[in-house]
């Protein structure tokens, strides 16, 4: 065969590592760490093998963990002591996170983003405050522009207590604008915002819902969070996201919408984030478990296609368990 163009020739072990495209690093990294006001012991999570819940008096210990791996940031997630229709404990200035975070800024160096969210803060645990007889009335859920007051509020509590950043996960209109209003006005304009910017109603959430005990007590969000179904409209939640200040786009989940991460790389030069979900990493567990996978490989494969599509970082729950394998790898 006459062959001009063979691309074998740049497969063999001494050139395949120089053609590389893509490289996956521990700093691409962030983990996610649950701190929970209702124990004093650390909790496993059943379905997030390898990950619990930790008191706050253990938070600073154990993002020290993750920062021994080569991971540097994190993002933390809390579970109150008690919850309300208002989910008020979320913008407490004694609460979990806001503790949590002021320990873990004094006793580490890591890089502190917080969700700011009313989920796992109100008793009916939907991400704001519902509607008149939204229980009874499935077309009914959250009131869209009294719930961005809060979520400023929950924000700036945040900023307060130290976080570095703090990322709005609650698909809310205008939250974006409303929280980048409320640090402003409170002197933390250098505080940036990571968007939760396309997040999706999605099923690949399962096994965060039990770890943060936020899920819906009645319905569900499909009347907030998106269509799985749509990709145009991802673009215009980014968009309006962008003008109204956004520094990070984030999409979420990772995995099944590369495609929606290879868009907003193309589109805008901010830097954008994929979370590998919980659902992702826990049926990976689940493959390897029953020796169908090689779960190394494949959470290695999966997080390095959200860096190929064009994600600059990746909030996962395999952070340190890969940050750990590449170190082991040099």
């Amino acid at each position: 065969m006459d062959l001009t163009d063979r691309p074998r020739r740049l497969r063999t072990d001494g050139i395949r590592p120089l053609v590389s495209e893509t490289s996956l690093e521990a700093t691409d990294l962030v983990a996610p760490v649950f701190v929970d006001a209702t124990t004093d012991e650390r909790i496993p999570i059943e379905s997030m093998p390898g990950h619990e819940r930790v008191p706050v008096d253990e938070a600073a210990a154990r993002v020290a963990e993750v920062r021994e791996t080569g991971v540097e940031a994190v993002i933390i997630f809390g579970i109150p002591e008690s919850k309300d229709a208002e989910g008020s404990r979320a913008y407490a200035k004694d609460g979990v996170v806001q503790e949590a975070v002021q320990q873990i800024t004094a006793e580490t160096d890591a890089y502190v983003i917080t969700d700011v969210c009313l989920c796992e803060y109100t008793d009916h645990g939907h991400c704001g405050i519902i509607e008149d007889h939204a229980e009874d009335d499935p077309t009914l859920t959250v009131q869209n522009d009294p719930t961005l007051d809060l979520l400023a509020k929950t924000a700036v509590s945040h900023a307060e207590a130290g976080a570095d950043m703090v990322a709005p996960s609650s698909m809310t209109d205008g939250m974006v604008g409303a929280i980048r209003d409320g640090l402003d006005d409170a002197g933390y304009s250098d505080v940036p915002i990571m968007s939760y910017a396309a997040k999706y109603e999605s099923a690949f959430y399962g096994p965060f819902r039990d770890a943060a005990d936020g899920a819906p007590a009645f319905g569900d969000r499909r009347h907030y969070q998106m269509d799985p179904a749509n990709a145009r409209e991802a673009m215009r939640e980014v968009a309006l996201d962008v003008e109204q200040g956004a520094d990070v786009l984030m999409v979420k989940p990772g995995l099944p919408y590369l495609d929606i991460v290879r868009a907003i790389r193309e589109t805008y030069d901010h830097p954008v984030a994929a979370y590998n979900v919980s659902g992702e990493y826990a049926m990976l567990h689940a493959a390897a478990e029953k020796g169908w996978l090689d779960l190394d490989a494949t959470a290695h494969e999966s997080l390095l296609s959200m860096k190929r599509a064009g994600a600059d970082l990746i909030i996962t729950y395999f952070a340190e368990r890969v940050a750990e394998n590449l170190a082991g790898r040099r």
